[in-house]
């Protein structure tokens, strides 16, 4: 089969989208079938020279980006014409309420092939600015509407969604499947490798996300100094690429030692390890779709303390497998983390139970439950 997945960004670009490609296609090549990647040029920060080239087996087209709107949005009208002159079976869009999708989708069209999109659940507008809020208001009252059109299928990866595209399609064209994980975080490697990295000798809190607005980093940094005022046996660690928030982070930050700025890590053993060095996961975003770090930190065995965005408490329930505490309650951020660090029994159960549901949403299935979609 010729597979084309259409997206913003692709390998080397870091993202939770870009890594639910990079896992789908580089299976599906593993399996002899044809697989494409047309996107922008762009790793979100310059641009890639390269034009063409093939990873891991998968062919990388790079349209050139004429401007960009946002961090996570470039406009790269060049991604239709190599779409219009290659030959595919199914094409798989992915972030609805994207200019390619609707391109994607009506090229697939005119060529009688299948169109299948993954939505990644963007659709709160929680703190957005205004200047958001409009263009965001023609997407969902028309926009939506003409793309959606042009989808065989829409895949969900969240059941919080589904309400929400039952506004523009009908429900027999939606499937939910979740995002996964590798099943190397189900591993187990010798502890203390990534804490001796960072000079770590006490129990890590992680952050571990791009340092984006909606992922709320400084929100982490304010919890952290909350309970070093009265905790000398913790350090907490932030880690993941700038997206715009390192310089603020820094700044919060400034010369308090015990909280650790770490960048972008790569290799799935090195972020497993950095898993398994941690006592508990904290998400403290305001917005957020179904983050593949929440499923890689449960099969690492950890327990999470998160806010309940979206998809989140359909995956995360309170006092079951983890907490949900509301964005910016610095206090109630505080007492999950410490009773979770203080009562090793709680904790253990928590791991256990977080270890034995991830085992349904290795990528492995995923991309099989894909896949099925495709073949339909």
């Amino acid at each position: 089969m010729r597979i084309a997945f259409v997206n913003g960004f692709y390998n080397p670009t870091i993202g939770g989208v870009e890594k639910v490609v990079e896992e789908l296609a580089t299976r599906y090549a593993k399996q002899g079938h044809e697989v494409h990647v047309f996107c922008a040029d762009t790793d979100k920060h310059k641009r890639i020279k390269k034009k063409f080239e093939i990873i891991d087996g998968v062919r990388v087209h790079r349209s050139r980006y004429w401007f960009k709107l946002s961090l996570n949005t470039y406009i790269a009208p060049g991604i239709i014409w190599v779409l219009i002159w290659n030959k595919y079976d199914v094409v798989h869009s992915h972030v609805s309420g994207h200019d390619y999708v609707l391109w994607a989708g009506l090229v697939a069209f005119l060529k009688g092939r299948k169109h299948v999109h993954t939505t990644h659940c963007p659709w709160t507008d929680k703190f957005r600015p205004l200047t958001v809020r409009i263009p965001l208001f023609f997407t969902d009252n028309f926009f939506n509407y003409i793309s959606f059109f042009f989808c065989n299928k829409v895949i969900a990866i969240t059941p919080w969604e589904v309400p929400t595209l039952k506004k523009w399609m009908s429900e027999k064209k939606i499937k939910v499947i979740r995002n996964g994980m590798d099943p190397i975080f189900f591993e187990r490697f010798k502890k203390g490798n990534f804490k001796k990295k960072l000079g770590i000798k006490k129990k890590l809190i992680l952050f571990f996300g791009r340092l984006h607005p909606t992922k709320a980093p400084d929100q982490f940094v304010a919890v952290a100094k909350e309970i070093l005022k009265d905790r000398n046996d913790l350090e907490f660690a932030i880690v993941g690429p700038d997206e715009g928030e390192m310089e603020k982070v820094k700044n919060l930050v400034k010369d308090e030692k015990r909280i650790h700025i770490y960048g972008a890590i790569h290799g799935k053993k090195n972020i497993a390890e950095m898993y398994q060095d941690s006592e508990v996961y904290v998400l403290t975003s305001y917005r957020e779709g179904l983050p593949l770090t929440l499923f890689e930190a449960m099969a690492s065995g950890l327990p999470i303390v998160s806010t309940p965005c979206n998809g989140i408490p359909y995956e995360l329930k309170d006092g079951v497998n983890g907490y949900l505490v509301e964005y910016g309650n610095i206090e109630k951020f505080k007492e999950k983390i410490l009773y979770l660090v203080d009562n090793s029994s709680v904790k253990k159960k928590i791991s256990g139970i977080n270890v034995l549901k991830t085992k349904n949403y290795t990528w492995d299935q995923i991309a099989s439950e894909t896949l099925d979609i495709y073949k339909e």
